[in-house]
């Protein structure tokens, strides 16, 4: 069975996610930090890595250089869902190594496909 990981504290897309992965049949696996996250991909080799780029709970950006640097993590998809109104926060994401880096309506709306692995 595929596994995808989030680290994602809003209740809101945390809900989504869990829906949307129990009706494709995949395993996800919801973290409560940034060394969570490392642990959870070290063990579960997951196809997907989802981070909510406004959390409080996580680093995104940090984490993201983290997992990109680390030779047995850096082939994780990782994809960060952001609000449209943050001009910025984009291009950050994808210097810091994000694959995928989409507006909360595109992630929700390409959700099955990105939890699949399929962009």
């Amino acid at each position: 069975m595929r596994t995808a990981i989030a680290a994602v504290d809003d209740l809101f897309f945390a809900s989504k996610i869990r829906a949307v992965a129990e009706h494709l049949g995949l395993t996800i696996e919801f973290v409560r930090s940034d060394q969570a996250v490392l642990d959870a991909a070290r063990r579960e080799a997951p196809a997907v890595i989802v981070i909510d780029l406004h959390s409080r709970k996580f680093h995104p950006l940090e984490l993201a250089g983290q997992l990109k640097e680390d030779d047995q993590l850096r082939a994780i998809c990782l994809v960060g869902f952001f609000s449209h109104v943050e001009t910025a926060l984009p291009a950050a994401a994808e210097k810091a190594g994000f694959d995928q880096v989409l507006p909360r309506s595109a992630f929700t709306n390409r959700l099955p496909q990105i939890l699949i692995g399929e962009f």
